[in-house]
């Protein structure tokens, strides 16, 4: 029986763990809470460590005598992952593709020396390199957007208006920054879209593009996504030249990426990508609803050196929309019911339940549950998913 190491065991690893149990496998999971529900699921082994812990978790893949590594939708793990997997022969990416991966400021600095497509950017260090380089990209016509070096899910980011307070939005960013970096950039205008992709033996193959939905201005927090993109054929065709070109700029020769793209006036631009698959039920759930393509499972069998089957089964259209809620404390909540009664709706989550405090969605864990939809076409299961989310009310009284 072959072995795989998931690193991580909450929620967002839950489907590799399960998807791996059902294909026969030894799972060792790697988590540092001793209760995570990954570490739930029956035949898991559990190794309470934490994600980033490299030479703890190198010493238990060794013990273990694994056949492979991965993580689901965490950039965190990722170096674990370049680590563990060059030490041991296992297929998996390089430590210099897992901090281009992870780290804005290298991945920009990456993808410019390859000519790939990035805005206007600055690394800066410190408030008064911040400060100028706010001057500089709205001296060249831009506005401008800030964001920690090193973070995902949205956290720290900031589009900062003509007369925001500099030295806020400066110890805003900041507080999400562990290495104490901030990519300073031309805030890029144009509908976004995520592609994803799974390389094998240096081939990238683009699976699906997902058009994305945020809370817009100023912390852009994803609040729904749908498959396949409703943009134009060309537009897709040069969408998937830039997301391949920039999987080979950092690197990527084997396994999955996330890759975020603003469509600009300029033509498509990097947002920014993982070496992993994407999350918010965008790779685990909207992929298989909308092609059949079960990235998960491929991911796993590229861990353990195995070729996936990467063909589309069928072309339909998927959407999740998460829901929308006032703030404070959480009452109640009604029309869950109601709306799983739908036709076309595939799953309603909530995350945050009753006696719970919600406040403003500044980042991905503020969001309160989703809706997951199939049908015939995008635009289709968007309306299911959007007349879901209108169904389910979130009562909330102020403290």
């Amino acid at each position: 029986m072959k072995k795989i190491m998931i690193l991580g065991a909450s929620i967002l690893q839950l489907p590799a763990i399960e998807k791996a149990i059902e294909m026969g496998l030894e799972v060792i999971a790697v988590d540092m809470n001793p209760v995570a529900v990954g570490f739930g699921v029956n035949g898991v082994k559990k190794e309470i460590i934490s994600t980033i812990d490299t030479p703890a978790i190198l010493e238990a893949a060794k013990s273990h005598k694994i056949d492979g590594i991965m993580t689901l939708a965490s950039d965190m793990p990722m170096q674990s992952v370049a680590v563990v997997s060059h030490e041991l022969g296992l297929v998996g990416i390089s430590e210099d593709t897992a901090l281009k991966a992870t780290n804005k400021a290298y991945m920009r600095d990456a993808l410019k020396k390859a000519g790939v497509p990035v805005p206007l950017y600055f690394r800066v260090n410190g408030e008064e390199e911040f400060k100028e380089a706010v001057k500089q990209v709205r001296h060249a016509g831009y506005k401008c957007i800030v964001k920690p070096a090193d973070n995902s899910g949205s956290r720290g980011v900031d589009l900062l208006k003509e007369d925001s307070d500099l030295e806020a939005a400066y110890n805003y960013t900041i507080r999400y920054s562990r290495g104490g970096e901030i990519v300073v950039e031309e805030y890029m205008e144009g509908p976004e879209v995520s592609v994803e992709t799974l390389a094998v033996d240096g081939i990238v193959h683009v699976i699906q593009i997902t058009d994305k939905l945020t809370t817009g201005a100023p912390y852009f927090v994803e609040m729904g996504h749908s498959q396949p993109s409703q943009l134009s054929k060309e537009t897709k065709e040069r969408i998937a030249e830039v997301a391949i070109a920039a999987n080979k700029a950092i690197g990527i020769q084997n396994g999955p990426s996330h890759t975020e793209i603003k469509v600009t006036k300029d033509g498509p631009k990097i947002v920014e990508l993982g070496a992993r698959l994407g999350g918010d039920c965008i790779t685990t759930h909207l992929v298989p609803l909308s092609t059949g393509v079960n990235m998960v499972e491929c991911s796993i069998r590229i861990a353990l050196g195995e070729k996936p089957d990467l063909t589309a089964k069928w072309d339909k259209g998927a959407a999740i929309r998460y829901l929308k809620t006032g703030t404070g404390i959480i009452q109640g909540i009604t029309g869950l019911q109601e709306a799983e009664d739908i036709p076309g709706v595939v799953q309603v989550s909530i995350v945050h339940g009753v006696a719970e405090q919600v406040g403003e969605i500044r980042n991905s864990v503020d969001r309160v549950g989703f809706i997951i939809a199939q049908a015939e076409d995008a635009v289709s299961a968007v309306e299911i998913a959007e007349e879901g989310a209108e169904r389910i009310k979130v009562l909330t009284i102020e403290e």
